[in-house]
C-alpha cells in the first residue's frame, strides 16, 4: 500500500527533519490505515512539491502532545528514507495524469507509477488500478450516506450472512467523528459484532451487548437493563429491530417480536434510549439506525417515531439518509411489483445522531441569511 501525507512551506522541515508525518484529526482514519512497511510520499500544498519514497516505520500512532503546532496535529507515522528523497515540482499536473488524488489509498501498482515519476521516467497511462477504493470508506460530508459494501479493507467487519447486518462505514464514520483513539464505544444491540470488528481495528474500547450473542466477545444483557456504571461511555451505536419483519432469535424478551404497528414496540426502545442515556458520558454521542416500515399497504413511520421518542432525552445533532443495498426487495420481481400496484420499496434507513447534554434549552439563532430577488 501507499499514501499521500500532505504538509505545507510551515510544516515541511519538521517533517522532512524529524521524519515524523503528522495529520490533523481530519486525516486521522487515514493515518490509523498505515502500517509498517507502506510506502509513503509527502506532497507541500503550498508549493505543489512531492517528495520520497519513504518508508513507515510504525503503523498510524496518536499522540495528542505531539509538539507540532500545539497538538493540533495528533495523529502521525514515523518514516525512513528509501536511497536519496526526490524532489517533484509541479506535482499536481503529474498526479492528474496518473488519476491520482493525495487522499487517495494507493495500491502497490499506483505505489511504482508514483516511483517512476519521481525517478524522472515516462508518466506512465492513468490507470483505475492505481486506487484501492475498498481499503477504508470515506469519511462522508453530507447527510446521504452511501457505500457498496457491507464491510471494508482485508478483514470482514461482522457476518454479512447475518439477517439486518450492520453496514460497517456507518459505525466507521461516527467513531471518527465523534471520538477519538482510547474512547468506549458501546454497542447495547450487537447482532454480528460488526462494531466490534470496526472499533479494533480503530484502536477503540468497546463493550457489546445483545439478549442473545452470537459470539464469544458478545456479553448476553438486555439492552434495557446494562450491567454498566453511570457516565462512563463516549459513544453509542444501536441498530435496533424495525419491527417483527426479521427473526434475529427466539427470547422472549426480544423486542424484534413486537410489531411496529403497536405502541408497545416504542415503549420498550425508549427504555433502551434511558438506559443508554444513563451510562453515557456529558456531551457523549449516540447514534440510531433505523427503518420505516411498508407492509401489506400500511406505512409506518418507524424512524420519524422513534426521533421523537428520543428527542425527549437528547438533544438532535443530525438526521443522515443511508442508502439501503444489498436488501431482499432489492429485485426485478420486487420492483416491478412496486410499479405494478404502486408502492415504494425502502430506498433509505435514518442514522438519528443525538447526545446527552443536561444544558437541552432551545439556542437563539442570530443568523443573517441572504435573500436573492427574483
Amino acid at each position: 500500500m501507499g499514501f499521500i501525507f500532505v504538509c505545507t512551506d510551515k510544516s515541511e522541515k519538521y517533517m522532512l527533519e524529524s521524519l515524523t508525518f503528522p495529520q490533523s484529526k481530519a486525516y486521522g482514519h487515514r493515518v490509523f490505515a498505515v502500517k509498517p512497511e507502506d510506502y509513503i510520499f509527502l506532497y507541500n500544498l503550498d508549493s505543489d512539491t512531492l517528495y520520497g519514497p519513504f518508508l513507515a516505520e510504525t503503523e498510524g500512532q496518536y499522540d495528542p502532545n505531539l509538539e507540532l503546532f500545539e497538538g493540533k496535529y495528533p495523529y502521525y507515522v514515523k518514516v525512513k528514507t528509501v536511497g536519496e528523497i526526490k524532489k517533484l515540482k509541479n506535482a499536481s499536473i503529474f498526479l492528474s495524469k496518473l488519476g491520482i488524488s493525495w487522499r487517495d489509498y494507493l495500491t502497490n501498482k499506483g505505489v511504482r507509477a508514483l516511483l517512476s515519476v519521481l525517478e524522472g521516467k515516462t508518466v506512465p497511462k492513468k490507470d483505475e488500478g492505481y486506487i484501492d477504493k475498498d481499503y477504508r470508506p470515506p469519511i462522508f460530508s453530507t447527510t446521504l450516506w452511501d457505500y457498496p459494501k457491507q464491510s471494508y479493507g482485508t478483514t470482514p467487519k461482522g457476518n454479512n450472512k447475518y439477517p439486518g447486518v450492520t453496514p460497517a462505514f456507518i459505525i466507521y464514520n461516527l467513531i471518527w467523528r465523534y471520538t477519538k483513539p482510547g474512547d468506549l464505544v458501546l454497542d447495547p444491540m450487537a447482532g454480528s459484532g460488526t462494531t466490534i470488528d470496526v472499533c479494533k481495528e480503530e484502536r477503540r474500547r468497546v463493550i457489546a451487548f445483545d439478549i442473545v450473542p452470537t459470539r464469544k466477545d458478545i456479553i448476553q444483557a438486555d439492552a434495557r437493563a446494562l450491567p454498566l456504571k453511570d457516565g462512563i461511555v463516549d459513544l453509542v451505536f444501536i441498530d435496533s429491530p424495525y419491527g417483527d419483519n426479521i427473526k434475529y432469535n427466539d427470547h422472549p424478551r426480544n423486542i424484534g417480536h413486537i410489531p411496529a404497528t403497536e405502541e408497545r414496540f416504542y415503549d420498550e426502545l425508549e427504555k433502551v434510549m434511558v438506559e443508554c442515556n444513563r451510562v453515557m458520558k456529558e456531551g457523549a454521542v449516540l447514534g440510531w439506525l433505523i427503518g420505516d416500515q411498508w407492509a401489506k399497504g400500511v406505512f409506518v413511520p418507524v424512524g420519524l417515531k422513534i426521533y421523537e421518542r428520543l428527542t425527549k432525552y437528547f438533544e438532535p445533532i443530525d438526521i443522515v439518509c443511508v442508502v439501503r443495498r444489498n436488501q431482499a426487495s432489492n429485485t426485478p420481481f420486487w420492483q416491478s411489483k412496486a410499479l405494478q400496484h404502486n408502492f415504494f420499496l425502502r430506498g433509505f434507513k435514518y442514522l438519528i445522531i443525538v447526545k446527552k447534554s443536561s444544558k437541552r434549552k432551545p439556542k437563539e439563532l442570530n443568523i443573517k441569511w441572504n435573500f436573492y430577488e427574483r
